[in-house]
């Protein structure tokens, strides 16, 4: 800080946040399990110290993770509902390690960004009409009580209760 006015990161900062939040990313989206802040390091391409400068620990790490995802998600709005419903739902497998103060905020995020995009399904019959943003959240909370090794069919699963199958029926 100069002056009383923050500095901007240092490229090379950015880059290595940006690496460590990509390698976070995948480890908690893919099967479901954290492997550890040495793990994460490792598949950045950064040392720990590196790491532990930019995330104190593990839920400082997934809580950023999970506000990357969602931001990810607000941009996409405009996509397809299934696709938009299936990484909210994939966001909310990857915050099974936060607190459940924090858990229950970013899933109200996530709630309120699939909002209009469900309305406009349901207009276009991609949804079923008797769905709700309530039923939404109960979604996200039968997917937090999923065992890790069931995490994917889960989602499946959830998704094709709440759409249409692509042919327009279920």
């Amino acid at each position: 800080m100069l002056y009383g006015v923050p500095t901007p990161r240092r490229r090379d900062a950015q880059r290595n946040r940006s690496a460590i939040l990509r390698a976070a990313s995948e480890l908690l989206l893919t099967g479901g399990a954290f492997a550890g802040m040495p793990e994460v390091a490792r598949r950045a391409g950064v040392g720990q110290a590196t790491l532990y400068r930019h995330f104190p620990d593990r839920g400082a790490l997934v809580a950023a993770v999970v506000a990357d995802r969602l931001a990810g998600l607000e941009a996409r709005a405009a996509a397809p509902f299934r696709a938009l419903l299936a990484e909210g739902l994939h966001t909310e497998a990857a915050m099974r390690g936060l607190d459940a103060e924090t858990r229950r905020r970013l899933t109200a995020r996530v709630v309120t960004t699939l909002a209009v995009p469900l309305r406009r399904a349901q207009s276009a019959g991609e949804v079923r009409p008797d769905r709700t943003t309530a039923d939404l959240t109960l979604l996200f909370a039968m997917l937090t009580a999923s065992d890790e090794q069931s995490v994917g069919r889960a989602i499946e699963l959830l998704l094709d209760a709440f759409c249409f199958g692509p042919d327009g029926h279920h």
